[in-house]
C-alpha cells in the first residue's frame, strides 16, 4: 500500500494512432492486477468459509513443536480439496466475476484519483530534512495515499459484497445471489442502497489505520534506527516499509474480519445467520461479539489452525 513515485508524465498518441505509452501501461496494469486476483481466488475463498466460522471436516490431532498433542482443524490444501470434492474444480471460483470486476474498479479509481492529484507535485522525504519538515512531507503522502484508497474502495465495495456473498452460498448450498446483475437487483429489493455498503466503515477503518501507522513506523525507522554510515542502509530502507506493512496488516486483520462478516451479516443466506452468527445491529456489536470469544483473528491463518477447546463444529 506504500506509495509510487511516477516519472514525468508521457505525451498521448494522437488520435486514430492508437494507445499512448502511459494508456498501454494502465490497461497491462489492470490485467495483471485481474490475473493475480484470479490466482488468489481460492485462498480468500477458503479464508472467507473460515471467517464466517463454516467447519465441514472434523479436527485431526497433532503434535506442536513442544510434543504435545493439540486439535488442528482442516488447513487450506485440505479445506480447498473439500470444496472440490463438493462443487468440482469450478466451485474454487466461486464469486470471481463480482470480485474482478471489484478490484479492476478499485485500479481504475486509484489511477484517476492519481492523476488528478499527481505524486510528482508533491514533496518527498530526504535525509537532509529536519524532524518537523519529514513528518510534515509523510503526513502529505500518506494523506494522499488514503484519499486514493478510500475512494477505491468506496467505489469498490459493492461488487465486494456480492462476491462475498456469492462465496458463503457454499455453506448453505444457496442460489440466491448468482450473476452480478440479478444480485444488483437483490440486494437493491430487499435491502436498499444501504445493502451494497454493508461492512463498508470497518474496511476503511482499518485501510486507514494501516496506512499512517505503516508509513510513520517506518520513516522512523528509516530516519532513527538505519545508520547512513552503514554500506547497506539504502537497501535496507527500501524494505523497510514492506515490513512493515506486513506486520501491521496482523494489527489491523479483526477491521478485515468484521467488514467481510458485516457484508454478508443477515443478507438471508446460512452464513450469515445462527449458529453461524448473531444479527448484529452494527459492526461494533460484531467487534464485541468477536472480542468476547477471543476470535478476532479468525482466517488470519489457513496453514496451521489450532481447534479451541471446547469447540463446536458446524457441518453441512
Amino acid at each position: 500500500m506504500a506509495a509510487v513515485v511516477v516519472g514525468p508524465r508521457l505525451p498521448q498518441a494522437a488520435p486514430g494512432v492508437g494507445p499512448g505509452p502511459a494508456e498501454g501501461a494502465d490497461a497491462l496494469f489492470v490485467a495483471l492486477s485481474a490475473g493475480f486476483t484470479a490466482l488468489s481466488h481460492p485462498l480468500l475463498y477458503v479464508k472467507l468459509l473460515v471467517q464466517v466460522g463454516h467447519e465441514p471436516l472434523p479436527p485431526t490431532v497433532g503434535r506442536n513443536i513442544l510434543g504435545s498433542k493439540v486439535l488442528y482443524l482442516p488447513g487450506f490444501f485440505t479445506y480447498a480439496r473439500h470444496i472440490v470434492e463438493v462443487d468440482g474444480k469450478k466451485g474454487l471460483f466461486r464469486g470471481l466475476s463480482p470480485r474482478i470486476l471489484s478490484s479492476t474498479l478499485s485500479t481504475i479509481s486509484r489511477g484517476r484519483v492519481k492523476k488528478a492529484f499527481p505524486l510528482e507535485d508533491m514533496e518527498h522525504v530526504s535525509n537532509r530534512d529536519d524532524v518537523k519538515t519529514s513528518l510534515r512531507k509523510v503526513a502529505k503522502e500518506t494523506s494522499h495515499e488514503m484519499m486514493m484508497q478510500c475512494v477505491s474502495r468506496f467505489i469498490s465495495h459493492p461488487l465486494h459484497v456480492i462476491s462475498m456473498r456469492c462465496m458463503v452460498q457454499f455453506v448453505g448450498r444457496e442460489v440466491k445471489y448468482r450473476g452480478v446483475f440479478s444480485s444488483i437487483g437483490t440486494i437493491w429489493k430487499e435491502e436498499g442502497l444501504w445493502g451494497f455498503f454493508a461492512g463498508l466503515i470497518p474496511h476503511i477503518l482499518g485501510d486507514v489505520i494501516f496506512l499512517w501507522c505503516c508509513n510513520l513506523l517506518a520513516h522512523l525507522i528509516n530516519t532513527y534506527a538505519v545508520d547512513d554510515n552503514f554500506s547497506q542502509a539504502s537497501v535496507i530502507r527500501s524494505y523497510t516499509k514492506f515490513v512493515m506493512g506486513i506486520a501491521v496488516s496482523v494489527l489491523t486483520y479483526p477491521f478485515l474480519l468484521v467488514g467481510d462478516l458485516m457484508a454478508v451479516n443477515n443478507c438471508g443466506l446460512l452464513a450469515g445467520l445462527p449458529p453461524y452468527a448473531p444479527v448484529f445491529p452494527s459492526w461494533i456489536h460484531c467487534w464485541k461479539h468477536l472480542s468476547a470469544q477471543g476470535q478476532l483473528f479468525r482466517g488470519s491463518s489457513l496453514l496451521f489452525r489450532r481447534a479451541s477447546t471446547p469447540a463446536t463444529y458446524l457441518a453441512d
